[in-house]
């Protein structure tokens, strides 16, 4: 009698039941559908925010192009040191000698960033 009370003791000990188990997947799956949609927010916010930075850095090097060109650039190949983040689309939609305007968006992202010199304050954004 004493081996089978040790038997069925040591068997116990060994690992986890099938109900345990499926707890743990339950309390997992919860975790991760409620963690999901805040995932998804946080991409795009960032998405956004290298859109932004991308269009200050374009409209730096513009100033910079201006002060020696005496001109705005009408495309961004011919900036010294501007390259855009990896998917985002930056176009410089008119530029002469006094003002230029440019729009950033990145695809996963949820807004469109437009810059206007002219304008005060330059930098807006609208919602997609």
């Amino acid at each position: 009698m004493k081996t089978r009370c040790c038997f069925y003791h040591s068997r116990r000990v060994r690992g986890f039941s099938l109900l345990e188990l499926l707890v743990v997947v339950a309390i997992l799956g919860i975790l991760i559908a409620a963690a999901l949609p805040r995932f998804a927010e946080f991409r795009a916010a960032a998405y956004d925010s290298r859109s932004q930075q991308d269009l200050r850095n374009l409209a730096a090097a513009e100033e910079l192009y201006h002060t020696t060109s005496a001109t705005y650039a009408d495309d961004a190949a011919s900036l010294s040191g501007f390259a855009a983040s990896e998917g985002v689309d930056v176009a410089i939609e008119s530029a002469d000698e006094t003002t230029f305007v440019a729009t950033a968006s990145h695809p996963a992202g949820r807004r469109d960033f437009r810059w206007d010199s002219s304008a005060d304050p330059a930098l807006s954004s609208t919602a997609r």
